[in-house]
């Protein structure tokens, strides 16, 4: 099991879903895309939206929202929705191998379902008056704290 997961959830923009996947492919981490999406769906346009990194990841694909969620139900995964709503900061959160770190589409987040199935909210400090970072930037931010702390407890020999 990759030690994270990204679920992008309805993304609208083929260049955001390319960057979440480069971004994915070199940190080693799995991708659930759950659809619809915004764009022609295809394995052909998700290597043009990926370019070459695409075909060294793991990628799932769910019909929608309902399967994924279903899925995450089963895997006893805890998901973590990034959100502008989130309760919990970023840099306060304790990330665990196995965690799901979602994001909803660019216009209108996540669906209800998934804000309500999530194990935590988590949103990213930013400056007041702003209201979001670009969701592949904020997927990046995310990842990459979690995979600091995941990677940092293992090299300093903690139980995870």
């Amino acid at each position: 099991m990759s030690p994270l997961s990204l679920a992008l959830i309805e993304p609208e923009i083929a260049g955001n879903v390319g960057a979440m996947l480069r971004t994915a492919a070199c940190f080693g981490i799995a991708v659930h895309i759950v659809e619809p999406c915004g764009f022609a769906y295809s394995d052909s346009a998700l290597r043009r939206a990926g370019m070459d990194y695409a075909a060294n990841m793991a990628i799932t694909r769910h019909v929608d929202c309902a399967a994924f969620m279903g899925t995450v139900a089963q895997s006893n995964q805890r998901l973590i929705l990034l959100s502008t709503a989130g309760e919990t900061d970023l840099y306060a959160m304790r990330f665990e191998p196995g965690d799901i770190i979602a994001v909803g589409s660019e216009g209108s987040g996540a669906p209800v379902a998934v804000h309500d199935g999530a194990t935590v909210r988590v949103r990213i400090p930013i400056g007041d008056g702003m209201r979001s970072l670009n969701v592949s930037v904020a997927a990046a931010i995310a990842l990459s704290e979690a995979r600091r702390q995941i990677m940092r407890r293992d090299s300093e020999g903690r139980e995870q």
